[in-house]
């Protein structure tokens, strides 16, 4: 049996990582005692409750949290600020509060004025996901062997951190701590950056010319497929996450938009030498990812 970590966990939001996070606690009994499923669309509380994630479905986030001495939030982090403060008033003392945000810094400003004393915050950014969303998308198996980064503020209660981080243990995820503004410039050039290349490149080929727009679907080679792969998830989240971590994202296109200029001159003037070795530095990171089963 495992050891249990929160009596009531309540999970705001039940999309592919919220459904991801009950189905994997549900491959771990006895870690979570009570989930609670809360959910502002009815389709998505009826349908999680077809196909039994939790074992209490609310729709308000407010009631959901009482008594709880756990709480993630799930939803897009556009979204935080206003749950932030209808839950504020009713978190239990003791509780911790967490979420999946693939921000931090704006995760801080806009949940931490409205999280009342004695109530610990500790916000995580599991770093996996697939394109899908809704309650069907989940798969317990996400979290395994991924990162997970925490991002505490400063003074966050040191048994509030342990409690989290064992929760993400439990799923299978590995752990480490780091400051917000540390993790947003991590996750602006290992994520953000690469999806909105994605939208961008997919953006062009369905701007081009119709008959020309139909060969580029025909005949998509690996690595269009790739893009839009990446390219079909949800619209709100990554349009959040874009808004919220825009220094970053901005600071990481400019120096991407510079290194994509040296590569195009080097094209245009037959620079083999540099070509290759942009690309066999490409290659290397492959390996690596590929060597600590990050691939």
């Amino acid at each position: 049996m495992a050891e249990v970590l929160f009596k009531r966990l309540v999970l705001i939001g039940i999309g592919h990582i919220g459904s991801s996070i009950a189905r994997a606690l549900a491959t771990v009994p006895g870690t979570v005692e009570r989930l609670v499923i809360c959910d502002a669309s009815p389709a998505h509380l009826k349908r999680a409750e077809a196909l039994g994630l939790g074992d209490e479905y609310v729709a308000d986030p407010a009631e959901a949290v009482q008594g709880a001495d756990g709480v993630i939030l799930c939803t897009p982090v556009g979204s935080f600020a206003a749950i932030a403060e209808g839950i504020g008033p009713h978190l239990a003392k003791g509780c911790v509060l967490s979420d999946v945000g693939s921000t931090k810094q704006s995760v801080l400003r806009d949940v931490g004025p409205f999280v009342p004393e004695g109530v610990s915050f500790v916000p995580a950014h599991p770093m996996a996901g697939l394109e899908f969303s809704g309650p069907d998308s989940g798969v317990a198996e996400l979290f395994k062997g991924r990162w997970c980064l925490l991002t505490p503020p400063e003074g966050a209660a040191p048994e509030a951190v342990q409690k989290v981080e064992a929760l993400w243990q439990a799923l299978g995820a590995r752990t480490v701590e780091m400051t917000a503004a540390h993790h947003d410039r991590v996750v602006a050039i290992v994520s953000h950056l690469p999806h909105l290349i994605a939208f961008t490149i997919c953006g062009t080929a369905d701007d081009l010319a119709d008959e020309t727009r139909e060969e580029v679907l025909e005949f998509a080679a690996g690595g269009f497929r790739d893009f839009t792969r990446i390219a079909a998830s949800d619209p709100v989240m990554w349009r959040d996450i874009f808004i919220n971590n825009k220094d970053a994202l901005l600071e990481m296109f400019a120096r991407f938009s510079e290194d994509a200029q040296t590569m195009a001159r080097a094209v245009r003037w037959g620079d083999t030498a540099y070509i290759e070795d942009k690309i066999n530095r490409s290659r290397k990171i492959r390996k690596s990812l590929i060597d600590i089963k990050q691939a």
